[in-house]
C-alpha cells in the first residue's frame, strides 16, 4: 500500500479546488470569443451536447483515475497508467499527462502575468484613452492596441524577437513568485486554502460586472441586446462542422480535461470518499462560471458599444484583442472606468492563478511521489523549469500559438481519448464503472456506462480525424525557424520527461530488489 499523501482538508475545498482548476482566463475570454465566432446561440447547443457527452463522461473518469491512483501512492499518469495496464507503452502514454500541463503552463503563466500587469496600470490610471472624438471602433481600440503591443514587445513588422516592457518582466517574476508561495504551502493548506478565499471573490467580482455592464446602454445598443446575440440560435450554423469542433474544443478547454491536473488532484482524495456528486458540483460551477458569468460580460459590454457586427468582428480577432484591448476601452469610457477596468483584469488574475497552480501540480506530484524529493524541492524544481521555459514564449514571436496548437489543442483531446481507451478498454470496463461509483453518494446513471464506453471515444477519435485532415497540415507547413525552435524545444521537453519516468521506474526497481 501507498505511503502516507497529503489529502484535501474538506469536501467543499475539494470542489473549489477542482472549480478554480477549471475556472480560469478561457472562461472569460475564450468561451464568449468562440461563442461570438460560432454563431451566438447557435453555438450553445453543440456545446451543451458537448458538456453532456463529452465534458461529463472524461470528467468522472479522470477523477476516479486519479482517486485509484493516490490509493497507491500515484498521483500521475504514467504511474498510475501502468497500474491500470502492465505496459511500458502505458508509462510512455503516461509521460504526455505530464508534458500537457507543463507546456501549457508555460505560456499560460505568462499571459495569467499579463492580467497582473493590466490590473495594476489600471488601478494606477495608465491605461490610455480614446482618441477626442472618435466613434469607429478602430479609431477607438487603436491606443489600446499599441498599449498591449507595448507591453508585450510585438514589433511593428515581422520581426521574431519580442521585445516586452521591462514592467511586463517584472510582474511576470511576481506572478512566478505568488504560484510558488501557494504551492510550496502544500495541498490543504496552500492550495485548498488559496481556493476557498479564490473561487468566492472571483465569483463577486463577475457578479458586479455582469451588473455594471447590463446597465451599459449607449446610442449603438445596450449589453442586453449582445446577450440576446448570444442566446439566439441561427440554426444554419448547426450544419458548419466547425461550429461542433469549436464547440468540443471549448469544453476541454474550460473543464481542464486531460491536461492531467484533475486526475492529479484527484489522487489527493480518500480511497473511498464520493467522486460523482463532487465531480458534477465542480464542473456544474465551472459552466456557471463560464455560461452565466463569462458570457454576460465581453460580448454584452461590445455589442453596447459597438453593436452586434462590429462586436463580431472584434470577437473574429481573438480573446486578447477582445479581453486586453476592447473592454479596456469600454471601461475607459464609463463612469468609474479605471476601477471597473482594475475589477476586470483582477477577475482574470484571479481565474488564472486558480488554473496555473493546478497546471503546474502533475509535475511537482511527479517528483515527490515517483523521485521522492522533498515538497518544497519538488515545488521549486518545477518552477525553475516553468520560468526557464516561459523565456522561449516572451523572446520568441509565434512560440505561444505553436505551443497552444500541439498541446493546448491538440494534445489534450488525444490524451482523452487515450484515458477512455485505457480505462474502460484495457482496465475493463466493469471494474472502470465500479471504480466511478464506489462511495458515491448518488450512482452515475447506467446510460454513462455506453457513453463512457463507445460514444465519448468515438467522438473523440472523430474529432481527432477531422484536425488532422483540416488543421495539421497547415500548422505543419509553417517553417518558419522560430516555430521549428518551438518544436525542438517541446519534443526535448517530452524526451527530458520520459528519462525521468525511466530513472524512477529504475529507482523502485533497485528499492525492491
Amino acid at each position: 500500500m501507498a505511503e502516507r499523501r497529503e489529502h484535501w482538508a474538506t469536501r467543499i475545498g475539494l470542489i473549489l479546488a477542482m472549480a478554480g482548476n477549471a475556472v480560469g482566463l478561457g472562461n472569460f475570454l475564450r468561451f464568449p470569443v468562440q461563442a461570438a465566432e460560432n454563431g451566438g446561440g447557435a453555438f450553445m447547443i453543440p456545446y451543451i451536447l458537448a458538456f453532456l457527452f463529452v465534458g461529463i463522461p472524461l470528467m468522472w473518469v479522470e477523477w476516479a483515475m486519479g482517486r485509484y491512483g493516490g490509493a497507491y501512492g500515484h498521483g500521475t499518469t504514467p504511474s498510475i497508467f501502468y497500474l491500470l495496464w502492465r505496459s511500458k507503452l502505458a508509462k510512455i502514454l503516461g509521460v504526455f499527462g505530464l508534458w500537457i500541463p507543463l507546456v501549457v503552463i508555460i505560456y499560460y503563466i505568462y499571459i495569467e502575468s499579463w492580467t497582473l500587469g493590466f490590473a495594476i496600470k489600471s488601478l494606477v490610471g495608465l491605461i490610455p484613452e480614446p482618441p477626442p472624438g472618435a466613434q469607429d471602433p478602430q479609431s477607438v481600440l487603436k491606443p489600446f492596441k499599441e498599449f498591449l503591443y507595448n507591453y508585450i514587445g510585438i514589433p511593428k513588422g515581422d520581426e521574431p524577437i519580442l521585445r516586452p516592457s521591462p514592467f511586463a518582466y517584472i510582474v511576470f517574476l511576481i506572478t512566478v513568485a505568488i504560484n510558488v508561495f501557494i504551492l510550496v504551502r502544500g495541498i490543504s493548506r496552500g492550495i485548498e486554502r488559496f481556493a476557498k478565499l479564490a473561487m468566492p471573490t472571483l465569483f463577486l467580482l463577475a457578479v458586479f460586472l455582469v451588473i455594471r455592464v447590463f446597465l451599459l446602454e449607449t446610442p449603438n445598443g445596450s449589453a442586453v441586446e449582445g446577450l440576446n446575440f448570444l442566446w439566439t440560435p441561427d440554426f444554419e450554423k448547426l450544419k458548419d462542422p466547425n461550429v461542433w469542433v469549436a464547440a468540443v474544443g471549448q469544453i476541454f478547454f474550460t473543464l481542464s480535461l486531460g491536461f492531467g491536473a484533475i486526475i492529479t488532484y484527484a489522487s489527493y482524495i480518500r480511497r473511498d470518499d464520493d467522486i460523482v456528486l463532487s465531480g458534477l458540483t465542480a464542473a456544474t460551477l465551472n459552466e456557471k462560471a463560464e455560461v452565466i458569468l463569462g458570457g454576460s460580460i465581453a460580448i454584452p459590454a461590445a455589442v453596447a458599444f459597438f453593436g452586434v457586427a462590429n462586436a463580431v468582428a472584434i470577437a473574429k480577432g481573438g480573446a486578447f484583442n477582445l479581453g486586453f484591448i476592447t473592454l479596456p476601452a469600454i471601461f475607459s469610457q464609463t463612469a468609474g472606468g479605471i476601477f471597473l477596468g482594475f475589477l476586470w483584469f483582477f477577475l482574470l488574475f484571479f481565474a488564472g492563478l486558480t488554473s496555473s497552480i493546478a497546471l503546474m501540480q502533475p509535475l511537482i506530484a511527479f517528483l515527490e511521489d515517483e523521485l521522492k524529493l522533498s515538497h518544497k524541492q519538488a515545488v521549486f524544481w518545477t518552477a525553475s523549469i516553468v520560468f526557464f521555459s516561459a523565456h522561449l514564449v516572451i523572446f520568441l514571436r509565434g512560440a505561444l500559438d505553436e505551443m497552444d496548437f500541439w498541446a493546448g489543442t491538440i494534445g489534450v483531446v488525444f490524451f482523452g481519448l487515450v484515458e477512455l481507451i485505457i480505462f474502460f478498454w484495457v482496465f475493463g470496463a466493469q471494474r472502470a464503472w465500479e471504480e466511478i461509483n464506489r462511495g458515491g453518494i448518488i450512482k452515475v446513471p447506467r446510460f454513462y456506462y455506453y457513453v463512457m464506453r463507445y460514444i465519448t471515444p468515438a467522438f473523440l477519435a472523430l474529432l481527432l480525424i477531422v484536425w488532422a485532415k483540416e488543421y495539421i497540415p497547415k500548422v505543419i507547413s509553417e517553417t518558419h525557424w522560430t516555430v521549428w525552435v518551438t518544436r525542438f524545444y517541446m519534443a526535448g521537453l517530452f524526451l527530458f520527461l520520459t528519462f525521468l519516468v525511466f530513472i524512477a521506474e529504475r529507482r523502485r526497481g533497485d528499492e525492491e530488489d
